[in-house]
């Protein structure tokens, strides 16, 4: 612990504005880490409860169900049920399912593409501080006696070193937390699409159903 916080306070100035955007980063992913576990969830649990309602042709449950959650899947199965509503035509339903799913992707991807920006900004830090440090040192054994030199310059070549190091610390992390984020929301929208495509398929059946018999009974 103690030599951890000497790592830190020899440093220099640079650590704080890299252990902030260390903190802002970790704060940042594991709020979008709580958002796309509850969206997954929520997803999963909505359209267990709407299969059944598609497979008995309760449209206007689904509906309901829809305008009474916040999960994605509700919305864009909504969405294509309303356009079947209108025209029985399969493309024009699943382009207005695909809106839906259009409309969703931006809520999830949102603010995970800070964390390599927050990334890159630690690193840049990390160099800079390194810089500025060599600089001061530099400076300062210029002006030092002969026979001290070489330990100042030693000493200070060490302490500059810190801000880069702890500046690759802190991007590491935020890079990883980046790609499972980015993972995660893949997975999520690959899980809508396919949702998607099985509950279109059970509305165009019903919908082809329907209009078979609506033309029988208009032939009798």
């Amino acid at each position: 612990m103690n030599s951890a916080v000497s790592f830190f306070q020899n440093g220099g100035s640079f650590m704080y504005p890299i252990a902030l955007v260390l903190v802002i980063g970790l704060a940042l992913a594991v709020e979008r880490w709580v958002v796309l576990t509850a969206a997954k969830n929520s997803n999963r649990k909505v359209f267990d409860r709407i299969l059944p309602l598609l497979r008995k042709k309760d449209f206007a449950s689904v509906i309901d169900l829809a305008r009474n959650n916040k999960a994605p899947i509700g919305r864009i199965i909504a969405s294509g049920i309303a356009r079947m509503q209108q025209t029985p035509r399969r493309d024009e339903i699943e382009f207005a399912m695909e809106e839906g799913v259009m409309e969703a992707v931006p809520r999830l991807e949102k603010r995970t593409g800070y964390l390599a920006t927050l990334a890159n900004i630690s690193t840049l830090l990390g160099l800079l501080g390194t810089i500025m440090g060599l600089i001061a040192a530099f400076t300062a054994v210029a002006n030092a006696d002969p026979s001290e030199k070489a330990t100042l310059l030693s000493n200070s070549i060490s302490v500059a070193m810190n801000t880069t190091a702890f500046g690759l610390m802190a991007a590491i992390p935020l890079l990883l937390f980046h790609a499972m984020l980015v993972s995660k929301t893949t997975e999520i929208v690959d899980s809508l699409e396919m949702a998607g495509v099985k509950c279109l398929n059970i509305m165009s059946q019903a919908n082809v159903i329907s209009s078979r018999s609506r033309t029988t009974d208009s032939v009798k």
